[in-house]
């Protein structure tokens, strides 16, 4: 049967690009489908010919930027999230009302009270395993190690009563004025109201046995979205810089994330390439990392967005910050990486990328040293259970099909 389903996501590329892909695939496959995301995605969803809404409180950009400067990074999230949430509300109560289904990232945190007002069900999905269990920390915690002292359980009491404070009472506010009783617990509420998908494969992410006992919940696999337009002048000029010598090549970006220390690090990694006789493809990003460096034999700025999956296969090495999306994409090319991270669950995936034998442990972007940065470097490139590791990884995930498994498992509550 065909359904009508409201696609809500906010974020970055990371965020909104695997939702895009999953929109044209329901599309494909006949169901009506509405994409809510932010304003600066606008023309990209146009050119996927969707229905679209923008989202009214949007900003991410700004609080991308802002998230860099340390000091007020916490202040300026909590502030966007609890002016998010009302704006929810507002918005996705009408829109929901007329679809069968509710589709959204973890991140919009009245999905669950909307689609509970409107009577509907609600997939929520995440990037990463935001779900409380005994094995697995919290994801968006920076101690994704398993620890004798601090046990996952309770970090879990820890993101739980954070997770409260950050929205409890905006949400309860919202939901008075709905006529909904308040909530006593945000993450568990959110938790078991919905049906929990997990947008990322089951041989890098991990899953907690704990979630069969307390959770409705499936692992699909990342939503590998290929078909986004790009510049081909400037992917061919890449290509060149690539084929022009027989040295090892090496691509490093931020994504849209940002740090103050990220044009040193730039600069760092360059001398070590150098050294080295690497190349170095230096993707700017939203934060225009890198961009004030003059590009040489050594070095390529590109400036103008083109897909992973045409670059990743041509490079011998990954470094990044440890986004889901980076980090799956480096995994399906079957790489070896190096990751930076710097927020949300950035730390959780170098961690997997490590104990998976993908690469080094990762760098602090802030303290690394160009002595310890050379070392890894040199270890990234040349240790050979990486590149087999990582060929291994590779050859799994290209398997997943996690557009397909998502849009399936979608298809099945029109079924019930």
């Amino acid at each position: 049967n065909a359904l009508k389903i409201l696609l809500v996501t906010r974020g970055s590329q990371g965020d909104v690009l695997p939702y895009l892909g999953v929109a044209r695939e329901l599309v494909d496959r006949g169901h009506e489908v509405t994409v809510n995301l932010p304003r600066i995605f606008e023309e990209t969803a146009k050119s996927y010919r969707l229905n679209y809404v923008l989202q009214k409180f949007d900003d991410i950009s700004g609080l991308m930027a802002d998230v860099a400067k340390e000091s007020k990074s916490v202040g300026k999230v909590l502030q966007w999230t609890r002016d998010t949430i009302g704006a929810q509300f507002d918005q996705l109560i009408p829109l929901l009302q007329e679809h069968d289904i509710l589709v959204a990232t973890n991140t919009e945190f009245a999905a669950t009270s909307v689609a509970g007002y409107c009577h509907k069900p609600v997939i929520r999905t995440a990037y990463a395993p935001f779900l409380p269990g005994n094995k697995i920390p919290p994801a968006v915690l920076p101690f994704p190690k398993p620890n004798p002292i601090i046990q996952p359980r309770f970090l879990w009491f820890l993101m739980n009563r954070m997770s409260n404070f950050t929205a409890k009472k905006t949400v309860n506010r919202n939901r008075l004025q709905y006529g909904l009783p308040p909530i006593k617990n945000f993450g568990n509420d959110a938790s078991q109201s919905a049906y929990n998908y997990m947008m990322y494969s089951q041989y890098l992410g991990q899953t907690d046995p704990e979630w069969d006992r307390k959770f409705r919940w499936k692992i699909g696999g990342y939503c590998f979205n290929d078909t986004f337009e790009y510049d081909e002048h400037a992917y061919q000029e890449l290509i060149s810089f690539i084929k022009s010598a027989g040295t090892p090549v090496l691509f490093f970006t931020l994504g849209s994330c940002s740090t103050e220390d990220r044009n040193r690090f730039c600069e760092m990694l360059l001398k070590v390439c150098k050294r080295r006789d690497y190349r170095l493809v230096v993707g700017s990003g939203w934060a225009k990392t890198g961009a004030s460096m003059q590009a040489d034999k050594h070095l390529y700025l590109m400036q103008h967005p083109i897909p992973h999956f045409l670059i990743f296969p041509h490079c011998d090495a990954v470094i990044h910050h440890g986004g889901s999306g980076t980090t799956h994409s480096a995994a399906r090319a079957g790489k070896p990486q190096l990751i930076t991270p710097l927020i949300i669950d950035q730390p959780y995936w170098a961690y997997r990328v490590s104990q998976s034998g993908l690469g080094p442990e990762r760098v602090k972007i802030s303290k690394v040293t160009e002595q310890e940065l050379d070392r890894k470097i040199g270890d990234l490139v040349s240790n050979p259970l990486y590149k087999e590791n990582a060929a291994a990884l590779g050859e799994q995930i290209r398997k997943e099909g996690g557009i397909a498994n998502l849009c399936d498992y979608i298809e099945s509550f029109g079924r019930e």
